[in-house]
C-alpha cells in the first residue's frame, strides 16, 4: 500500500521559512516524478514545484527564487524548502507521486500524479 505523509507545516510570519517533508512508503522515489501542490480555500489546486527522477525541476512563477524542491532517494523523502514566505503562500500543501519511469510532462500537471498525501497546512501572517 502506498502512503505519502507530509509534515513540517505550521504558522509563520511573512518573511519566515518552513521546510516541508514527505515520507513515502510502498514506492521508490527514483521510479517516480514527485511534486508539491497547494490549495487555498476557494482556489483550485495548483502545482508549486516538481522534480524528475534525474533531478530536473520546475516551479510555479510565484515561488521561483524562494522555494526549492529536493529529494533524498536513499530515505524516500521529498522536501520543499520555503523561504521569504508571503501571506499568499497560505494553503494546504500536498505531495504527490506519479509519472512514467520517473518523468512527468509537464511536471506540474496534476493529471500526471496518482498518489497523493493528506496535506499539511501552511499559514503565513502579515
Amino acid at each position: 500500500q502506498v502512503q505519502l505523509v507530509e509534515s513540517g507545516g505550521g504558522s509563520v510570519q511573512a518573511g519566515g521559512s518552513l521546510r516541508l517533508s514527505c515520507a513515502a512508503s510502498g514506492i521508490t522515489y527514483s521510479n517516480y516524478c514527485m511534486a508539491w501542490f497547494r490549495q487555498a480555500p476557494g482556489n483550485e489546486r495548483e502545482g508549486v514545484a516538481g522534480i524528475d527522477s534525474n533531478g530536473g525541476t520546475s516551479y510555479i512563477d510565484s515561488v521561483k527564487g524562494r522555494f526549492a524542491i529536493s529529494q533524498d532517494n536513499a530515505n524516500n523523502t521529498l522536501y520543499l524548502q520555503m523561504n521569504s514566505l508571503k501571506p499568499e503562500d497560505t494553503a494546504t500543501y500536498y505531495c504527490a507521486a506519479g509519472g512514467r519511469d520517473g518523468y512527468c510532462y509537464p511536471r506540474l500537471g496534476a493529471y500526471n500524479y496518482f498518489y497523493w498525501g493528506q496535506g499539511t497546512q501552511v499559514t503565513v501572517s502579515s
